[in-house]
C-alpha cells in the first residue's frame, strides 16, 4: 500500500474524521488487523482561520505549500488536504511537489456522475460555495450545482465555524441544516453535497431527501483506491 499524507488541522473535527474513515475502509477492504499508511501533518486551525478572515491568502498558500513539501520528504506517494475550503491554494500549495494530490472536488464531482446525478445542491462555507475555485471545477465536469440563498449561506458558515469546527453539534444547527438541505431540493437540487468536511456531522442520508454525497468519506474512498493500485 502507498503511503497517503494528509495535510490536516483545518480543522481538527475534519482530520478526525478522515483518519477514522480510512481506517474503517482499510479494515473492511482488507479484513483482520490492517491499517493505512499515513503521514499527517495537523496544522493549527486558529492561524489559518486568521489568515482566511484577513483575506490573507499568499501567506497561507506559502504555509500549505511548505508543508506538502515535508510530506513529500518524509514519504508520502499521495497527498490529501483534507479541507474543502483551502482547495482555494491548491494550485500554489501543489508548486514544487512532485507527488499528487488528490482534489477532493475532483473525486466527488466524478462520484455524482457515476450515479447519473448533475444539479448537486452545495452545502460548505462562504468561500466554497461563493468563489469559483470550487463550484467552477464542478461546473468543468459537466455538473450545474444549486447554492443556498444568502441567509441560508450565511448560517451554513456560522454554523460550521462557530460550532462544527469546534466539535459542537446542537439538535438546533441540525434542524437548520435539515431545513436549508430541504430548501435546495425543493430549488432543482437532485443530490446534496456536504461541501464541507464538518458538514457530515449534521446531515447524512437518513435527514436528506436526496441522495448525499460526503466529501470527506468520497476523498478517503478515492485515496485508498489510489493507494491499493
Amino acid at each position: 500500500m502507498k503511503t497517503i499524507g494528509i495535510l490536516g488541522g483545518m480543522s481538527a473535527a475534519s482530520t478526525q474524521l478522515y483518519y477514522s474513515e480510512l481506517c474503517r475502509l482499510t479494515r473492511a477492504r482488507l479484513g483482520g488487523l490492517h491499517s493505512p499508511q499515513l503521514l499527517i501533518r495537523s496544522l493549527d486551525f486558529a492561524e489559518i482561520e486568521a489568515l482566511q478572515a484577513a483575506g490573507a491568502w499568499t501567506r497561507a498558500g506559502a504555509m500549505l505549500n511548505s508543508e506538502a513539501q515535508a510530506l513529500e520528504r518524509g514519504g508520502a506517494e499521495i497527498l490529501l488536504l483534507a479541507t474543502n475550503t483551502m482547495h482555494k491554494l491548491a494550485d500554489r500549495m501543489m508548486e514544487g511537489v512532485g507527488i499528487p494530490l488528490l482534489h477532493i472536488a475532483d473525486a466527488t464531482a466524478h462520484a455524482i456522475l457515476q450515479a447519473g446525478l448533475r444539479r448537486p445542491g452545495l452545502m460548505a462555507t462562504a468561500f466554497t460555495m461563493e468563489q469559483q475555485f470550487y463550484t467552477g471545477r464542478l461546473r468543468a465536469a459537466g455538473l450545474d450545482p444549486v447554492l443556498p440563498d444568502p441567509s441560508d449561506r450565511a448560517t451554513t458558515h456560522r454554523v460550521i465555524y462557530d460550532e462544527l469546527c469546534k466539535d459542537i453539534r446542537t439538535e438546533r444547527s441540525e434542524t437548520a441544516f435539515v431545513q436549508i438541505a430541504g430548501r435546495l431540493a425543493d430549488g432543482g437540487a437532485d443530490c446534496l453535497i456536504l461541501g464541507c468536511t464538518e458538514v457530515g456531522m449534521l446531515l447524512h442520508q437518513g435527514n436528506v431527501s436526496v441522495p448525499v454525497f460526503d466529501t470527506t468519506r468520497i476523498h478517503c474512498a478515492t485515496a485508498l483506491d489510489r493507494a491499493m493500485a
